[in-house]
């Protein structure tokens, strides 16, 4: 078999792992999230077409950007499942994700900015800390969701 024949056949979930830089119970688990599609030869061999890796390359970029699977998965659903994602696919993919993005950056910048100034007050009450206990509705009652609640005085 020549290099060209063996270039345009379908991939196993060996060569695929390989090609892909992911294990092959990570492609497993993808196939059973839906994520990717594989079938079977008449031996019982999965196989997969090679636009899988390009799938596996977005599902590998997504991860990487912290954006769970399920959302790859809702994207992934309006593409063909024998086709790679082309440019505009993956385009429409990262603007669906940069709203979120940014507001984990957010979110993770106002973490990062709140804690200095926890550490800094010096209360270290965790009843009262807007930091350590933002928004308990129930930290004014006995019944609240403290562990470790601060006894205060009987003024009666």
């Amino acid at each position: 078999m020549s290099e060209v024949d063996s270039f345009s056949r379908d991939l196993s979930v060996g060569q695929v792992a390989v090609r892909s830089g992911v294990t092959v119970s990570a492609l497993h688990f993808y196939e059973r999230e839906g994520l990717i599609q594989s079938w079977r030869t008449s031996g019982n061999q999965r196989r997969f077409d090679r636009s899988v890796l390009r799938r596996v390359a977005v599902i590998r970029a997504a991860q990487r950007a912290g954006i769970p699977l399920k959302a790859v998965g809702e994207l992934f659903a309006g593409l063909p499942l024998d086709g790679a994602p082309a440019k505009e696919d993956w385009q429409a993919m990262s603007l669906a994700w940069r709203e979120d993005l940014q507001e984990r950056i957010h979110q993770l910048q106002s973490l990062r900015d709140g804690l200095g100034g926890c550490i800094g007050c010096g209360c270290l009450s965790l009843a009262e800390c807007g930091f350590v206990n933002p928004n308990d509705k129930m930290a004014d009652t006995e019944g609240g969701t403290l562990l470790f609640r601060e006894k205060k005085p009987d003024l009666t």
